[in-house]
């Protein structure tokens, strides 16, 4: 397996290669070739996928992992999509972040580069196949992709496509490779490829991305785990509260954007938490909740610590009322994954001690916590959110996948 492995990052980087120099044009008229043939491959993607989904089932996976593993022709359409809009985009390789003219003549660039060869190593949502595929090759890298055996017929279909429409275009097929998914070794061998392999992006649960971080030696973007938290302060439009915590945390459960906590000021907890809970309860979500929670109803299921610090991927939400805006804040930061934070209010001072006290990727102020994605900040399809602060934090898209070098131009300079 390890012959195997690197041998496709040879191959990926003969790909890489290629891409580095390859106009914008190029790799925009392949994103478009990729997405409509994953359009016209659309029954062959969902039959594939149906089996993976009838595996899953069989295996007594849960309905809200098996939510993220499914596609249908919808789905499809707008991973397909995803890559058109991602060929819109403006193409960050050669973009100069920064340059000037030093005291001694010589003319000094910092420019985006191709990171290189990128290794992605996921677990279900045969989409991210897509996403991951289309912001390398518009970046500039090939990318190997390991996927979960759950997802295996999927993501193997929706490469195949892909390489094919990469090759009518033009470009490598090795620059988009699929990586067997069924020996674990096999991401063992991909994240120690050290010299073959530039970056190895993780994208899953807790347990990947701590086993890639920790058993890793290629650099590492950590993804994050969500364990994202709603704030319902003093000042608060509690119709605006009640409609956001929703959202957040029913729009889609299965997703690490979703809210996993909720925190209520004591100034309207006996307002809202009534509201609140009964809204939350019809939706059919179980509250974790405090003494307070708990008060309101007798079903609520008492929070423990393990409750405050679960990312839960289903209908379920710790709860707890808070004394102030610090002690949200203390709660947060002891609790928290790093990734989303919401704070409904009416008050500019609020909303500013709160974005400038939590401490994690993304803050929203009056709005869901569902709208951290990289589709919905502008960048076109995501590879991952990431909750480190190296490089890249936050939804990361297509300058996040790229690098810098520094070209110093001179008139015969020495030193």
């Amino acid at each position: 397996m390890k012959e195997q492995v690197h041998t496709a990052a040879r191959r990926a980087r003969i790909a890489a290669a290629t891409l580095a120099v390859t106009p914008r044009a190029g790799k925009d008229a392949a994103l478009q070739a990729m997405a409509d043939a994953l359009v016209d491959g659309t029954d062959a993607i969902v039959a594939a996928n149906d089996l993976d989904v009838e595996a899953a089932r069989a295996a007594g996976t849960g309905e809200n992992v098996i939510d993220r593993l499914r596609l249908d022709p919808s789905r499809v359409a707008a991973f397909a999509d995803g890559l058109r809009h991602i060929a819109a985009l403006p193409d960050p390789v050669g973009e100069v972040v920064r340059g000037a003219t030093l005291a001694n003549g010589l003319r000094m660039q910092q420019i985006r580069v191709p990171m290189g060869v990128i290794g992605m190593i996921y677990e279900g949502r045969p989409n991210v196949t897509a996403d991951a595929a289309g912001i390398c090759l518009k970046a500039g890298s090939a990318v190997l992709l390991r996927g979960s055996s759950s997802a295996a017929r999927s993501n193997a279909t929706i490469i195949e496509i892909m390489r094919g429409a990469l090759g009518e275009a033009g470009l490598p097929p090795d620059a988009i490779q699929m990586i067997p998914a069924d020996d674990r070794s096999s991401a063992t061998h991909l994240m120690q490829a050290r010299g073959l392999v530039d970056l190895v992006i993780p994208r899953g649960g807790a347990g990947l991305i701590r086993a890639v971080v920790e058993e890793s030696t290629v650099p590492v973007i950590e993804t994050g785990v969500g364990n994202c938290h709603v704030y319902v302060d003093a000042d608060a439009d509690l119709d605006m509260a009640l409609e956001i915590v929703l959202n957040s945390k029913t729009h889609r459960t299965s997703v690490c954007n979703a809210a996993e906590s909720l925190l209520v000021h004591k100034a309207v907890a006996d307002t809202f938490l009534p509201t609140v809970v009964a809204a939350l309860q019809h939706a059919g979500v179980t509250i974790h909740g405090d003494e307070s929670f708990c008060a309101v109803q007798a079903d609520i299921v008492p929070a423990t610590e393990d409750d405050y610090a679960a990312e839960y991927l289903s209908l379920d939400i710790s709860a707890r009322v808070v004394d102030s805006i610090d002690d949200a804040i203390d709660h947060i930061r002891t609790y928290s994954s790093g990734h989303t934070e919401a704070i409904v209010t009416s008050s500019l001072a609020a909303s500013t001690r709160f974005t400038s006290g939590v401490d994690s990727a993304a803050v929203m102020v009056n709005a869901s916590t569902r709208f951290t994605d990289g589709g919905e900040f502008g960048f076109g399809a995501e590879i991952g959110i990431s909750t480190q602060k190296l490089h890249a934090r936050g939804p990361m898209g297509l300058t996040e996948m790229t690098t810098t070098t520094y070209v110093v131009t001179g008139a015969g300079h020495v030193r």
